[in-house]
């Protein structure tokens, strides 16, 4: 018997990207795959928040798919999908930016969310 309760995962997120998950805009979230997010799963809940304020953004993640690198992740995504405010190479200098070499050697995380209805949630 498995157990079906949605494990809650918290992760950090700068304000444009946050902006573009509260407008249900962005809809494929990059992530190196790190341990801690190897076991991510569809059904899982993201709670994304901006370091250092107490504003959050429920997610359910819909699919993850592992790709080797950012440029793939890309072109299997579709950029308009991880970022419609930005160029495919705007978007790779970004990632990049975030995420150097060593990093991105991990693997890429294609992570497919949806918003929950009550999102997002600022602080009174």
């Amino acid at each position: 018997m498995s157990d079906t309760t949605a494990r809650v995962r918290e992760l950090n997120l700068y304000r444009q990207y946050f902006d573009l998950v509260a407008a249900g805009a962005k809809t494929i979230e990059v992530r190196v795959k790190y341990p801690h997010l190897a076991d991510l799963a569809a059904g899982d809940v993201i709670r994304f928040r901006i370091k250092g304020t107490a504003e959050t953004c429920p997610v359910e993640v819909k699919r993850v798919t592992e790709y080797q690198g950012f440029e793939a992740l890309l072109d299997g995504e579709g950029p308009a999908n991880v970022n419609p405010t930005a160029t495919r190479e705007q978007q790779l200098s970004n990632i990049r930016t975030i995420y150097p070499p060593e990093k991105e050697a991990l693997g890429a995380l294609a992570i497919e969310i949806e918003l929950l209805a009550a999102s997002p949630q600022k602080p009174d």
